[in-house]
């Protein structure tokens, strides 16, 4: 055995459960545990931190899970780096790793912590010697500086350590990830501030922060232009929601029968959306991550990746990958060629990059023809009037897996781009994953409830 798979063997994890199948209850009591758990963290603020500069930046934190100034300001942002970066490796061929064997899959997991904790330490450095998360300016030359820098790379590793964690508790203990329950705990705390909130406005104290006190209040104050973008982005959420589901909820049901019990059957579905929000997700965490380097890159003075005036990008790559709220423009009557430009751009980048994560996640997660079909083998199951041979079934998976992979990519991608385009509350991307993570929770609740309910349920999927 190598040093590195030693290495992988002795990293400190959570221990799986040794029961077979948890109960509905333990399941819940693990989940409610790490979401309350995630939301006290993001109340402890650093020790020594003095200067904020990420603050500004409430869209990024919700999509990265975090909260800045906070001991988890690096949120879900290392763990989805390490997962990207790994992906784009393994789906060039640099490294390879057999996905079939246990040993392969320990591997490519033991691979991904590391990158993980690699990218902790890395992003809590640069975060703090950067200036995103500074200690006092007055304290600027002196040793306690440059100690209190110290001290908050260390809190920001332990929170990201705790965040590492806490996804792992999630997945093995409780229902889904931690790393999609904690973007969408974000999203639908941020969505009910929104849209609820009656906090007077720090641009205009006379209206509300939350969209629909603000439409009643400019309504009758007479000011139709505010009550229109109120409407807008309301209804955006609205539409958001309702296309989320309807396009979760969309599945092709292949017809498979029982090989040795004459006259039973069954139908195995494979969602529109094969991938679920997975690529939405990366490219999501992805674009964060870039706005966020590209701010304390100018924080440095070397704005290599563009400009901010405030918190619009209004130059280089970021300005490009930044999505205008056109619903507003519209209704404001400023709308530009370069406006639709920028959001041709934007929609682009995120189609491709949905399609791009979404192929390498097919691979990497056992979604692909040959692991299903080796899947619906193992479970007695054929396709009839065909013979029973994996090969056959894989060739006939091709068929829908290949064009589902790349469709439901397509589609995820261009709805998150045209719900941020619409200006919806809360981000049109963050109400996106929320609906679709919710959804995926409420399925696997639903099915972890019924094999709870029903005995021969409970026997057959065993």
């Amino acid at each position: 055995m190598s040093l590195y798979q030693k290495l992988i063997m002795n990293l400190p994890e959570v221990a799986g459960p040794t029961q077979k199948r948890l109960s509905f209850k333990e399941k819940l009591k693990w989940t409610g545990i790490s979401l309350i758990l995630f939301f006290v963290l993001g109340l402890v603020p650093l020790f020594g931190l003095g200067q904020n500069a990420l603050q500004q930046f409430e869209f990024l934190s919700i999509i990265l899970g975090a909260s800045f100034g906070s001991i988890i300001s690096l949120g879900i942002g290392p763990i989805v780096t390490g997962s990207i970066v790994l992906q784009l490796l393994n789906g060039s061929g640099i490294v390879k790793f057999d996905l079939t064997s246990p040993q392969g899959k320990r591997m490519f997991q033991g691979t991904q912590k590391i990158l993980a904790i690699f990218f902790i330490i890395f992003e809590a450095g640069i975060y703090v010697f950067m200036g995103g998360l500074a200690p006092a300016a007055e304290l600027a030359g002196t040793a306690a500086y440059f100690n209190i820098e110290l001290l908050l790379v260390f809190q920001l590793f332990l929170g990201g350590i705790l965040i590492l964690f806490m996804d792992e508790i999630v997945s093995k203990w409780g229902f889904g990830s931690g790393v999609s329950l904690f973007i969408a705990a974000g999203v639908s705390q941020s969505i009910f501030i929104r849209a609820f909130s009656f906090l007077p406005s720090p641009t205009n104290p006379e209206i509300a922060t939350g969209a629909i006190p603000a439409l009643f209040q400019s309504l009758a104050a007479g000011d139709p232009q505010t009550a229109g973008l109120m409407l807008a982005a309301v209804l955006s959420t609205v539409v958001v929601f309702v296309l989320a589901v309807y396009a979760q909820a969309m599945k092709v049901e292949i017809p498979l029968s029982f090989g040795r019990v004459r006259g039973q059957g069954m139908r195995w579905p494979l969602s529109f959306i094969y991938t679920s929000n997975i690529p939405v997700i990366l490219v999501a965490a992805l674009m964060a991550n870039v706005q966020l380097f590209a701010r304390l890159l100018q924080n440095w003075g070397h704005p290599i990746l563009g400009q901010f005036s405030g918190n619009t990008p209004i130059s280089g790559l970021i300005y490009w990958l930044y999505s205008p709220n056109l619903v507003q423009k519209i209704i404001q009557g400023n709308i530009g060629i370069v406006d639709i430009g920028q959001a041709t751009v934007y929609m682009v980048f995120m189609i491709a990059g949905c399609i791009l994560f979404s192929i390498f996640w097919v691979q990497t997660s056992g979604m692909d023809s040959k692991s299903q079909a080796k899947n619906m083998m193992s479970s007695g199951l054929q396709i009839p009037g065909f013979r029973k041979d994996q090969r056959i079934l894989e060739r006939i998976l091709d068929r829908y897996i290949g064009p589902l992979t790349i469709m439901g990519a397509v589609a995820v991608g261009m709805l998150a781009a045209a719900a941020d385009l619409s200006g919806a509350l809360g981000n049109g991307t963050g109400i996106l994953l929320a609906v679709m993570i919710i959804y995926k929770l409420y399925e696997e609740i639903a099915k972890q409830h019924m094999m709870d309910m029903h005995p021969m349920m409970r026997k057959f999927m065993e």
